[in-house]
């Protein structure tokens, strides 16, 4: 099948085509943390469950750095083809030597950090030992988060996309092997994360190391915080994005901690893993596209980026229509296969569930116009949209509608924050759209 070029025209079928691998790599990225949900869950028990969903956010936020990297340095790779392995081996570097740093840090200060947000007796312990050994394989997991974007810069995403499989592929048969077989519990479900995540980076860097046909090659470089700084801005609705989202999810769990206790964060737990595969479609999306508006925004192609925003929108429909249906469908036995084993956590997790779906029907639109402004090396706006989303509505709904409807308030308000985002980035998308001509 002949190769898709950044230059060409994009019907529904070359956007399908070029934009499926990047969706299957961020939908098997999200596997990691599922899998290990489902297998804690199972075999070793509700309490451990619950202290990976409550220190989850927290190893996400160190992790931020590489997405970051990622989006905003293939937007101006995009832009710049003429230094690209120059300005890739650049990014690559940095975001090794600041993974080790910061993995360093997150392992001196995991304890605190974890009894600060609220974990204490078996909790506590089960969060400390689950986060250090993840935070072991942070660099690796921060370049799995760089090379999602710049597989699809690269002209290659279906090599990211088999290199994400194999990874997603390990960590499920790991995962199996250590809890189920070893019976080593919590650790197994760490190790098992750390190793595929760190196999998964190690692939993509073989690949880039060595002389290839993509657009990227890993070489010498030289420092360029003109370019670092760039890429940061462009890239921070992403890392705001990312972070925002983290930070959300530990509020979640301090409420639902006050409404529902224990229960009620591995409920929570069971929702966002639904939530991470369904969102993923929508950044992978979001994330496949990217390089090809940057394109064609560069290169003053006003008529195609008029028709990729239009296709945009009609797919991002069809996905949303699609994952609220699954997800209402497949409410009962999802739930069952995470917390089947206790009734009154099932009656839970479902109610949630219910609630929660309707959040699949509105957030594709403020995940895609993010990203659609960060391509067009529009990071204030991006970062903006992201920043609203992720963190002032859902701060302000999951505050205030809970003290009217209590736990329901809680899976109300998720919702709630993207119907506002929607709204905001409809907004800045007509406020725009002179400037940009699309």
């Amino acid at each position: 099948m002949k190769k898709i070029q950044l230059s060409e025209h994009f019907s529904y079928q070359k956007l399908f085509r070029f934009t499926l691998p990047s969706i299957a790599m961020m939908i098997f990225t999200s596997i990691y943390g599922v899998v290990d949900g489902l297998f804690v869950s199972n075999f070793v028990g509700k309490t451990p469950f619950a202290a990976i969903n409550f220190i989850m956010p927290f190893l996400q936020i160190l992790g931020t750095l590489g997405f970051m990297f990622g989006t905003g340095g293939s937007a101006l790779i995009a832009k710049t083809l003429g230094e690209a392995k120059e300005l890739f081996s650049l990014f690559i570097y940095v975001t090794v030597v600041c993974g080790i740093v910061i993995a360093i840090i997150g392992i001196l200060c995991i304890r605190p950090i974890a009894s600060v947000l609220g974990a204490e007796g078996e909790m506590l312990e089960n969060c400390i030992i689950y986060g250090r050994w993840v935070l072991l394989a942070l660099p690796f997991f921060m370049l799995q988060f760089e090379f999602q974007s710049f597989f699809a810069t690269a002209e290659k995403p279906q090599l990211g996309l088999f290199v994400t499989v194999a990874s997603g592929v390990m960590n499920m048969i790991l995962d199996a092997l250590f809890m189920k077989i070893f019976a080593w519990g919590l650790v197994g479900a760490a190790a098992a994360t750390a190793i595929s995540q760190s196999a998964g980076a190690i692939l993509a860097l073989v690949y880039f190391i060595r002389p290839n046909t993509s657009l990227l090659q890993l070489t010498g470089t030289k420092f360029d915080g003109n370019a670092l700084l760039k890429a940061s801005i462009n890239g921070s609705s992403e890392l705001m994005s990312s972070i925002s989202m983290s930070l959300v999810s530990m509020l979640y769990n301090l409420q639902l901690m006050k409404y529902a206790g224990e229960s009620g964060v591995a409920a929570y737990g069971v929702l966002m893993y639904v939530g991470m595969i369904f969102f993923s479609a929508f950044i992978g999306y979001s994330v496949g596209t990217a390089p090809v508006i940057g394109f064609h925004y560069g290169a003053g192609n006003h008529a195609e980026l008029k028709s990729l925003l239009r296709k945009s929108f009609v797919v991002i429909g069809g996905f949303s229509v699609c994952m609220f249906a699954a997800s209402e469908f497949l409410a009962m036995p999802l739930a069952k296969i995470f917390v089947g084993y206790d009734g009154e956590l099932l009656n839970l997790t479902l109610r949630g569930f219910r609630i929660f779906s309707f959040s699949f029907l509105l957030a594709g639109v403020p995940i895609f116009g993010s990203s659609f402004f960060t391509a067009l090396s529009n990071g204030l706006i991006s970062a903006l949209i992201s920043f609203l989303r992720t963190l002032v509505f859902q701060v302000a709904a999951v505050l205030i509608f809970p003290m009217f409807l209590a736990i329901d308030g809680i899976w109300i308000s998720i919702s709630a924050a993207e119907f506002m985002a929607v709204l905001i980035t409809i907004c800045f998308l007509f406020k725009m759209r002179d400037k940009y001509h699309y």
